[in-house]
Order: C-alpha cells, then sequence, then structure tokens
C-alpha cells in the first residue's frame, strides 16, 4: 500500500482526472449496491464503503444499498440459544426466527449503516420491504434438489411477487440514500424473510440501474484453475453453470446477477468487500477489481 500522503499533488491530480469519464458518463445514474460479507463487519472497510457511497452520491450518481446480515442474525439467534437451520443454503424461518430476523436487520444492522453513511457527510434513510408497499412476497416453495416430488418448509422465508420502488425514487430524487432491509410482506401482512442478493437484482431491475454492484468475500466468478475473471457475458456464465465452475454459494447470486442483466442492467459486478474502497476503483477507474456481467 503507497502511502498516500508521498502522492506527488500532480499524480493526485491525474488519478482524479482519469475518474471524469466516469463520472460524466454515470451522472444521474442508479447504482444498487449490495452491501454484505468483510466490508460489513470489517470497522475500516465499514467506514470506507460509507465514504464510496457518499461520494458517488455527491458526484450526481444515485446509490441505493440493499444490505445482508447472516452472521448478525446468528449471533443474535444464539443469544437466544436456538440454533440456525438450512435447508440447500436458505435459513428456516418459524414465527420466532422471523422476529429476529426483523429487529436484526431493520433494527440494528439497517440502523448502523444509516449511521455510517451519515457520518460520512450522506443523508442515509432506512427502509424495508414494507415501507411504500415496496415488496410484496409470497412464501417461498423450495423443491428438494434430489427429489422434485418432495417441496420442504423453510418457513417465512420469501419469493418476490412484485418490487414497487415509488419510495426509492422519491428520496434519491431528493439528496437521499436509501439504505433497504431485504424483508417483505405477503397478502395478510406477515413478514418475509427474502435473500438481499435476490433483493438487489430485482430492484436494479425495476429502477433500471446503471449498474448493479455486488460486495463479496471473493475476488469476483473464478474459473477452475482459481484465476479471475474480469468480463463475461450473460452466454458465457451459463456456459460456467453448465460444466460445474460456479457451484455453491456462488450460484443464487450469478443467477440474480444474470437475470439483472437480461432484464436491462447495462452491467452486474461481482467485486472484492474485502479491498478498501473497492466499490470506487470498480466505478470510476479502468482497473477490474472483480467480474462484470454484460447483458450481451
Amino acid at each position: 500500500m503507497t502511502d498516500l500522503l508521498s502522492i506527488a499533488p500532480r499524480d493526485k491530480a491525474e488519478i482524479l482526472a482519469q475518474a471524469l469519464p466516469y463520472i460524466r458518463k454515470f451522472h444521474g445514474k442508479t447504482m444498487v449496491i449490495k452491501y454484505g460479507g468483510n466490508a460489513m463487519t470489517d470497522p475500516a472497510l465499514q467506514a470506507d464503503f460509507a465514504e464510496d457511497v457518499v461520494l458517488l452520491k455527491l458526484v450526481g450518481m444515485n446509490p441505493v444499498v440493499v444490505h445482508g446480515g447472516g452472521p448478525q442474525i446468528e449471533t443474535a439467534l444464539n443469544r437466544l440459544g436456538k440454533k440456525g437451520e438450512f435447508i440447500q443454503g436458505m435459513r428456516v424461518t418459524d414465527a420466532e426466527t422471523m422476529e429476529v430476523v426483523e429487529w436484526v436487520l431493520a433494527g440494528e444492522v439497517q440502523q448502523d449503516i444509516v449511521g455510517l453513511i451519515n457520518q460520512a457527510g450522506g443523508k442515509a434513510v432506512g427502509l424495508t420491504g414494507r415501507d411504500g408497499g415496496m415488496i410484496r412476497a409470497q412464501k417461498l416453495k423450495m423443491v428438494d434438489n434430489k427429489n422434485p416430488a418432495i417441496e420442504h418448509d423453510v418457513g417465512q422465508v420469501g419469493d418476490i411477487v412484485s418490487i414497487d420502488p415509488s419510495v426509492v425514487k422519491a428520496l434519491q430524487d431528493d439528496a437521499f440514500i436509501p439504505v433497504i432491509s431485504p424483508i417483505g410482506f405477503g397478502e395478510n401482512n406477515e413478514s418475509y424473510n427474502i435473500n438481499a442478493d435476490v433483493v438487489a437484482s430485482k430492484l436494479a431491475e425495476v429502477l433500471k440501474a446503471e449498474k448493479l454492484v455486488l460486495l463479496t468475500n471473493t475476488p469476483g466468478v473464478l474459473d477452475k484453475a482459481g484465476n479471475l475473471l474480469t468480463d463475461l457475458t450473460a452466454r458465457r456464465i451459463d456456459e460456467l453453470f453448465a460444466d460445474g465452475t460456479i457451484s455453491g454459494g456462488m450460484l443464487p447470486k450469478i443467477a440474480g446477477a444474470l437475470d439483472a442483466a437480461k432484464a436491462g442492467v447495462n452491467a452486474v459486478h461481482i467485486i472484492d468487500g474485502r479491498v478498501p474502497h473497492a466499490m470506487l476503483l470498480e466505478i470510476l477507474t479502468e482497473q477490474a477489481y472483480g467480474t462484470m456481467i454484460r447483458s450481451h
């Protein structure tokens, strides 16, 4: 890491000037950012993330943050003596677990992020899918991987029925930065816990976002030899699914990213949230700090 103080003023100016074409290109455009992983739990990376979001807003872009909170939910459940149960990677969410999910995500985690962004000079507003009737959901039907005749009951885990982004649009047009917890509501006013990657992808679609940025704990999409694939098309991804290169926890992430790309989001970036200021580097420079998925 170069000491920032030792960079000559001329070089600093050069670095800033290089960001200009990107600032011009993305001015007024919406960026949906899924915030998770180490970027969310390491204090130094938290501060970097908040600064990045505020900078993007100040140079005229419209960042919208969607956050997860798996580790925080796990900690809260452990405090209550509840054991987290997972089926095919999904958290089984009974009524008691759902209450914990709501107060952890919509309370603690969301308000921490709002506070960080405000501290960095932004004006963040916390929302859940209930606010403004944003995320309508239904119970997720989970079919068994091996036997399609078996359906697992994962409780109050939701599938998105529709997203009404009007509350988000109203806020972002007014200098605010929306911070969204991935909780939806059903037709009987019941709450649903929804995968944050899925919410971010769907929200990017309905907002017709320029970019969807997913912060993760990996450098991006890797090939079988472990090399970073920096630039992928939708077609190439289908091939990587087919030959098993993309598997495990990357599957839902990429599936959502792919849907967003196919639905008109210009670029989806899967980037390493463990790199300080990874988001600025990805959006405002030539350098690829993760995998970019283009729609065609």
